[in-house]
């Protein structure tokens, strides 16, 4: 009776763990760029607004930059571009407009566009139809003893290009991005580099309608 315990136990965790019932092998998260510029859409559920902007990334130096997109003419709607130095524990928010600039502390970590070691695999699919399609493949959070996701992440499989990141919270969405138009490098490293006025904390003098 206890060897047949034994041996149900350990099917068990054989079926959890998804190992020896298959002869694929465990897939491993690629490697994604550390350097690139491109264009992304981003929904927040608190505001409940999509938000398209340019952005710049550098994994390397730990620090981004979003230029917001103007897209579509929404009556006293301001843009602003935001440039973000993780390294340095400082984020610069820009009116396009006026100029106007606030620097502040950045109290947020790094989180790259990338897909952590330790992920999941979920799923590897094409996207689009027939002539015209993307390979790519899905990974999670998701662990065995936490079987809910808190961040989803689909990626190219060739280059391992970001195609969407979506960030969840008790069963909620709080946040999806959307990635494209994605070009290796960057173009001008300047853009990182805040205005001269923008040195030191000051209020902002907001553009008006």
């Amino acid at each position: 009776m206890a060897s047949v315990l034994l041996c149900l136990h350990l099917l068990g965790a054989l079926l959890a763990s998804g190992h020896g019932l298959t002869n694929e092998p465990r897939k491993v998260p690629c490697v994604a760029p550390t350097r690139w510029e491109g264009r992304i859409v981003r929904f927040e559920q608190n505001s409940a607004w999509n938000t398209r902007s340019v952005v710049s990334y550098d994994a390397v130096k730990m620090r981004v930059r979003f230029l917001e997109e103007k897209k579509s003419i929404i009556p006293c709607k301001r843009f602003y571009e935001y440039i973000k130095l993780y390294a340095d524990g400082v984020q610069y928010k820009i009116e396009q407009v006026t100029k106007a600039c606030k620097k502040s502390p950045l109290h947020e970590t790094f989180d790259p566009f990338d897909i952590p070691a330790n992920s999941t695999f979920e799923d590897d699919y094409r996207i689009g139809g027939p002539g015209d399609q993307l390979l790519a493949q899905e990974w999670s959070d998701r662990k065995p003893s936490r079987m809910l996701e808190r961040w989803i992440g689909v990626y190219t499989t060739k280059d391992c290009y970001p195609v969407q990141e979506t960030d969840i919270k008790k069963y909620n969405v709080t946040s999806s991005t959307r990635f494209f138009d994605i070009k290796l490098g960057i173009e001008d490293p300047s853009v990182f580099v805040p205005p001269s006025g923008c040195k030191a904390t000051t209020p902002m003098e907001f553009s008006r309608c």
